[in-house]
């Protein structure tokens, strides 16, 4: 394995697994915990999250020798905000529907702190291929948990997943927990899901020890 592909390697598994946005840092909740009631709209959300981060923090690293230290982080904003602009235009011209049930939250993608951290820690002082490859995964560590966690609620809460009936959970049989569906339901599947990796990552962790 040559230097390069190892250093590629550990970008890939810092964003999924051992430095993963969500129940790691735990950054980003404020859309982890609205959107996760259904996969659908979790889905739009995460792919709009991975085309924000990626294209800002690999833009910032192509900027960075431009930009003036002072003022780096306004610039890094409106590069976000460039982006997210992007996505909200899109989705009301061609899926209004899916803009009007994320309501706010594709706007507030630029005060998410895992795109601008990334952009920050990482694009602002990396070369840009390095910068989107880091910025691609940690969005895709952010979708991985996001969307545990949508899957668990719309099934329990709905009975359905992407909108399709999940046999015996839409049935008679199965009282479905309405709960799932509401803020306390998104606040149960994170801890839970939080709790459950981490023990993971700590059992691997004494294990590599």
């Amino acid at each position: 394995m040559t230097a390069k592909t190892s250093r590629s390697k550990s970008i890939i598994t810092e964003g999924l697994w051992y430095n993963n946005p969500v129940f790691k840092q735990v950054l980003g909740i404020c859309s982890t915990l609205a959107v996760t009631n259904l996969v659908l709209n979790t889905l739009v959300m995460c792919v709009a999250l991975i085309f924000t981060l990626s294209l800002s923090s690999f833009t910032v690293s192509v900027l960075r020798e431009f930009t003036p230290r002072n003022i780096r982080m306004m610039i890094e904003t409106l590069i976000i905000a460039f982006y997210v602009i992007i996505v909200d235009v899109l989705l009301k011209a061609f899926w209004p529907e899916m803009s009007g049930n994320l309501g706010p939250y594709v706007g507030l993608i630029i005060t998410n702190c895992i795109v601008m951290g990334r952009c920050e820690a990482y694009g602002n002082s990396n070369p840009p291929a390095k910068a989107f490859i880091d910025g691609f995964f940690n969005a895709l560590g952010y979708t991985f948990i996001l969307l545990i966690i949508a899957t668990f609620r719309e099934i329990l809460g709905m009975g359905t997943f992407l909108g399709f009936a999940v046999p015996y959970f839409s049935g008679p049989n199965w009282d479905k927990w309405i709960i799932m569906v509401m803020p306390p339901g998104a606040f149960f599947m994170l801890a839970i899901v939080t709790w459950i990796f981490r023990s993971i990552q700590a059992v691997k962790e004494d294990k590599a020890k």
